[in-house]
């Protein structure tokens, strides 16, 4: 109405002045003025109209070729059977659960879970996992936050934690049966988990193989679970800096991170302790091989046999952990903080396939790849000597 009310106003002044200039620019105030109030009535049209929440995409592979999956089937695309899969539904519900609004419905638990578990074990661009599973980047990115955030929460202390006295005695004797180690209760090692380089202190992630990563450090049992990880520090750092940063150290040099179980070995009285390579500092919980200068003797060179053929447990969890989870194999483009969840959500689910006796298909194997080990200098090495010495009679015998 105040348009209309304008363009007479406008029209008396011309009419009364007869004037041809004026007449043409209230034909231009004319065309403008109608371009103003068709724009108004569609500004009033839109705020009217509901916004848009959700755009409706397809979904028919989660919604009516998954239900259709084989043991097989279910074993090859999330890395467990669908028994596992509700079990891990299960679990985390409590933290994941949501409800739908006036506005929008909710993406159902169990596919947001099927989206992180596709995520972690593909290690697919998120916008492939949007088009596979019928849903936006944000939604995929969003469903890998929380599942990771809720594994932290009540997957992880589940089923990576330290072993009480009696699991302790157990992992002893399955591997003192096995690889003749007395009192052996595991291997450590450290893997490199590649990353985007972060804004920040670049630099410290480059790694020695020359690309940036984060450290996973990870102890096994005789059976490859992880009973101990630590992970997140930049990909520069050797492994002996990364132990003694980590909570395993610590809890270790004051005593109370293993039982004080001891028993006579070869004439010492000596505790538990886990196996480590030359990387690693030797010490009375931690022993490694002789380093090989030449000079060692027959009984020095099978001790170091023994101790690498005991070793091979925890390079075998690492590749079928990175075999499963193929995520930690391909460069992570997400945050460190993010990656660092990831990685701790990847070993507790690793450990929760093994537990449950799912099968390791072969094809997920990663190929060898070299690794140089930094050994450490003897001068550090002071603690252990003789707990490693008194170890070597007993395994000989």
């Amino acid at each position: 109405m105040t348009y209309v009310l304008a363009l007479v106003k406008i029209k008396w002044m011309i009419v009364s002045r007869s004037n041809n200039e004026l007449n043409c620019q209230y034909n231009i105030l004319k065309c403008v003025f109608c371009v103003l109030q068709s724009f108004h009535i569609s500004q009033k049209s839109r705020r009217n109209r509901p916004s848009v929440w959700t755009f409706n995409r397809a979904s028919e592979w989660w919604d009516v070729i998954v239900p259709g999956f084989t043991d097989t089937q279910w074993l090859e695309n999330f890395r467990m059977s669908e028994e596992t899969f509700i079990h891990v539904c299960n679990k985390l519900r409590p933290a994941m659960e949501r409800q739908d609004t006036n506005f929008r419905v909710c993406v159902p638990l169990k596919k947001r879970v099927a989206i992180a578990l596709w995520k972690l074990a593909t290690g697919a661009e998120y916008r492939s996992v949007g088009h596979l599973f019928g849903v936006s980047i944000t939604t995929v990115c969003r469903c890998v936050q929380e599942f990771c955030a809720a594994a932290e929460t009540l997957l992880v202390p589940e089923q990576i934690r330290y072993p009480d006295q009696e699991k302790f005695k157990e992992m002893a004797a399955y591997i003192e049966n096995r690889w003749g180690l007395p009192h052996c209760i595991g291997a450590i090692d450290g893997s490199h988990i590649p990353i985007i380089a972060p804004e920040e202190y670049h630099c410290d992630y480059f790694n020695r193989k020359g690309w940036h990563s984060i450290i996973l450090q990870g102890v096994v049992d005789g059976k490859g679970l992880f009973w101990n990880v630590f992970t997140g520090l930049p990909g520069s750092l050797h492994d002996a800096r990364v132990l003694r940063l980590s909570t395993l150290w610590e809890l270790a040099s004051r005593g109370n991170h293993i039982p004080a179980n001891t028993r006579n070995i070869g004439g010492v009285t000596a505790g538990y302790y886990i196996l480590g390579d030359s990387a690693y500092p030797l010490q009375n919980w931690l022993l490694k091989p002789f380093i090989d200068t030449g000079h060692l003797t027959a009984e020095q060179q099978v001790y170091n046999m023994k101790i690498c053929r005991a070793r091979v447990v925890v390079e075998n969890a690492f590749g079928r952990l990175k075999g499963r989870w193929r995520c930690l194999m391909k460069r992570n483009d997400c945050a460190v903080n993010l990656v660092k969840s990831m990685v701790l959500t990847c070993c507790a689910l690793h450990n929760l396939c093994e537990s449950h006796g799912e099968a390791y298909v072969n094809a997920w194997d990663l190929p060898p790849a070299a690794e140089t080990v930094v050994a450490v200098p003897q001068a550090v090495e002071e603690e252990g000597r003789d707990v490693r010495k008194s170890d070597v009679t007993v395994v000989l015998k």
